[in-house]
């Protein structure tokens, strides 16, 4: 998987820009370019949405984390591939094998807008392929996780952990509150910030003891939803 630093470089040489001029369109220095692209330093959260949004990728394109460059386009594209009534039906009973299933405790709601009380009981159990490593479930409510796919409704399987690499989705506890979101930590200015994959919600920055009032649940590892 390609990194941050190759992913810069790669997006502003097919834009035709030096680093100067890239410099200039973004608000920093050749030289801060320059690093970036050589993988000598990283730049700070603010800054990353700036380049992502200066050359329309999604973030975890531009991390190397997707091949993906606008999973809006990519959606559209796989929505016009042929369906699995096109193979041969002698294809399909030779090349699948049954699923074995799991059940988790399906623990309640989780909010993909604004926060919504999550509620420290099991509704129910839901089943998953064996190779989902989970440790529960929740239901997401609202539409703010769209971009990542995740729809109203939808169960989003989550592995108990206290810590995420930034770019990867969590579930996060703020006092009773429940959320799913993006989550990033900028160390050198000590702030949390929690993104969601509309643009139609704010990004939401915690620092200093309001990070005392803030605990990561664990990563979303899957999900599941009805085809809409």
């Amino acid at each position: 998987m390609a990194r941050f630093n190759d992913r810069l470089k790669l997006l502003r040489r097919e834009s035709g820009l030096s680093q100067q001029d890239f410099a200039n369109q973004i608000g920093t220095s050749k030289s801060s370019v320059n690093m970036y692209e050589r993988g000598e330093r990283e730049p700070g959260i603010e800054m990353l949405e700036a380049i992502a949004d200066y050359f329309n990728v999604d973030m975890d394109y531009l991390l190397g984390k997707s091949e993906h460059r606008n999973k809006s386009a990519w959606m559209e594209k796989m929505s016009s591939q042929p369906f699995a009534d096109d193979f041969p039906n002698d294809y399909i009973a030779n090349n699948f094998s049954p699923v074995l299933v799991k059940q988790f405790p399906l623990l309640g709601n989780i909010a993909c807008g604004e926060p919504i009380f999550a509620e420290n009981h099991f509704e129910a159990y839901m089943g998953a392929g064996e190779n989902v490593k989970a440790d529960f479930c929740l239901r997401a409510k609202g539409d703010s996780m769209i971009g990542a796919r995740i729809q109203d409704g939808d169960i989003v399987f989550i592995r108990k952990q206290e810590i995420v690499n930034n770019g990867e989705i969590a579930a996060v506890l703020i006092g009773d509150e429940a959320m799913l979101k993006r989550v990033y930590y900028d160390k050198e200015n000590g702030i949390l910030m929690l993104f969601s994959e509309n643009p139609m919600y704010e990004t939401k920055r915690f620092s200093g003891e309001e990070l005392n009032n803030i605990r990561i649940l664990g990563k979303a590892v899957a999900f599941q939803g009805d085809i809409k």
